[in-house]
């Protein structure tokens, strides 16, 4: 997997660098597709959308990393995920785009969310992939959704005390995301290239106190179903059924919240797992293709 990031400063947060990445250079003829990356991956994660032929020929794709993630950096510890949409907005801004749909992978799709409520008329539409509206709530149990509390506090716990230069993640850490992502579908390369990834980004003290934001935002997010009613634009949600962190139910229950969208869909994927922008690109892609020539108007 190759990566061409580039960073642009913006000035959230007092100022900030933010990752991103074009799939070729922008061209304004096109609509934009930004991209947003799960837990602790990168833009590389959409890889599989940027080597799609189609999806390219439709729109500009822009693979933009949130706080705490690849080459994305600021100087302020603290960090939530409306500051990334925040950011994700002067991105755009800064790149000179004045509009473009939004597509989300597990966090991401949370984060597409945010972005058509803090930007109702630059967002022309999002799809949330694999991805829950809710927080860690009762409900979200009770619809067959992982523990994000026991998942994830061992970890918060354990990086909050400082760590030497070399400190490095562990291969076990590193495979309990991708279990938790891909499953049983992850290959050998992907291990592969995850594990010296995610290793390289969280290295030393500086990669542990980004990690451990990463892990609190996730444990810790607000849920949106009190606003979700504020998007008007139009929301596809697709889900596979093989999500090991959040429910097709869940999803069911979530999709319903977008009340006042002018369409919102639920696309269930039979088989797909909880990256399923990595784990089933053809639906993905071709779904993208759809929403983006249904909506590009």
């Amino acid at each position: 997997m190759k990566s061409d990031v580039q960073t642009i400063r913006i000035p959230h947060l007092g100022g900030s660098t933010i990752g991103y990445r074009f799939g070729k250079p922008y061209d304004a003829s096109l609509p934009t597709l930004v991209m947003v990356n799960s837990f602790i991956t990168s833009s590389a994660l959409y890889e599989p959308q940027f080597n799609d032929a189609a999806l390219s020929a439709t729109a500009n794709l822009l693979a933009i990393e949130l706080y705490g993630h690849g080459d994305t950096r600021t100087d302020v510890e603290q960090f939530t995920y409306w500051d990334t949409a925040a950011a994700n907005l002067q991105v755009l801004d800064a790149l000179g785009i004045p509009s473009a749909f939004v597509l989300g992978t597990s966090q991401g799709g949370w984060i597409c969310a945010r972005m058509a409520l803090l930007a109702p008329k630059k967002i022309k539409g999002i799809m949330p992939l694999g991805t829950s509206m809710d927080h860690e709530s009762g409900q979200s149990l009770e619809l067959g959704c992982w523990n994000g509390y026991e998942f994830l506090t061992p970890s918060v716990d354990e990086f909050a005390l400082p760590v030497a230069d070399d400190w490095q993640l562990t291969d076990d850490f590193c495979d309990a995301v991708l279990q938790a992502g891909l499953g049983d579908s992850v290959t050998p390369e992907q291990r592969d290239f995850w594990r010296a990834t995610i290793k390289r980004n969280y290295a030393g003290d500086e990669g542990r106190r980004r990690l451990r934001m990463c892990a609190i935002n996730l444990r810790d997010r607000d849920g949106l179903y009190g606003r979700l009613d504020g998007i008007k634009c139009p929301v596809l949600w697709m889900h596979g059924t093989a999500d090991a962190v959040y429910s097709v139910a869940n999803a069911e229950a979530g999709i319903k919240k977008f009340s006042n969208s002018v369409d919102a869909k639920l696309e269930v994927v039979p088989g797909g797992q909880h990256f399923l922008s990595a784990s089933d690109p053809s639906a993905v892609n071709a779904a993208a293709v759809k929403f983006i020539q249904t909506w590009n108007t």
